[in-house]
C-alpha cells in the first residue's frame, strides 16, 4: 500500500517557499509534511516569516516563539501538541538549557498537559550557529502524529 504525502506549505515574505512555485535557485521549504499518520515539522525559530528579522532576543522569547510557531503548523496539519512524539532542539549556548526547558514545560502546561504526562522523546544539540545570524538562540524541529488513535 502507497503512503500518502501531503506538503504544508512556508510562507516567507508572503511568497510561498515550496517546489515549483519557488524561483530556480532558491531554498525549498515546507511548513510541514504529513507522511500517513506523521507530521514532520520544520525548524522554528524566532524569525518573522513576514519581515525575515528575529522577533525577540532573550532563550525564554526566542522558545515561546518557535514554539507557537509549532503549534500553528501542526494545527494547519489537523494535528495538534499533545500529539509531538518527537522534539530536537538546537540551541546555541549551553547555559540556556535550564531556561529553554523551563519555558519549554510552561508552554506544555497551557498548550499540551498529555506531554507532561506522556513527555516526547528529546534530541537536544548544541550548535555554534543557528541560521544564517547570531541573533538565532534556539530552534524547535518536532515529529507528532496527525491522530494518536490511529
Amino acid at each position: 500500500m502507497a503512503s500518502t504525502v501531503k506538503h504544508y506549505p512556508m510562507f516567507y515574505r508572503g511568497v510561498k517557499q515550496v517546489y515549483p512555485n519557488v524561483p530556480l535557485g532558491s531554498p525549498i521549504y515546507a511548513k510541514s509534511i504529513a507522511v500517513d499518520n506523521l507530521l514532520f515539522v520544520s525548524g522554528m525559530t524566532a524569525q518573522d516569516p513576514g519581515t525575515g528579522m528575529v522577533m525577540v532576543h532573550d532563550i525564554a522569547s526566542q522558545m515561546n516563539v518557535a514554539l507557537n510557531k509549532v503549534k500553528v503548523a501542526l494545527e494547519e496539519a489537523g494535528s495538534g501538541m499533545d500529539n509531538i512524539i518527537k522534539t530536537l532542539i538546537l540551541l546555541r549556548n549551553p547555559a540556556d538549557y535550564t531556561i529553554m526547558r523551563k519555558t519549554e514545560v510552561e508552554f506544555y502546561q497551557k498548550h499540551a498537559p498529555l506531554l507532561l504526562e506522556q513527555p516526547p522523546v528529546s534530541t537536544l544539540i548544541h550548535v555554534p550557529q543557528i541560521g544564517s545570524g547570531h541573533e538565532y538562540l534556539v530552534e524547535v524541529e518536532v515529529v507528532a502524529v496527525l491522530s494518536r488513535k490511529k
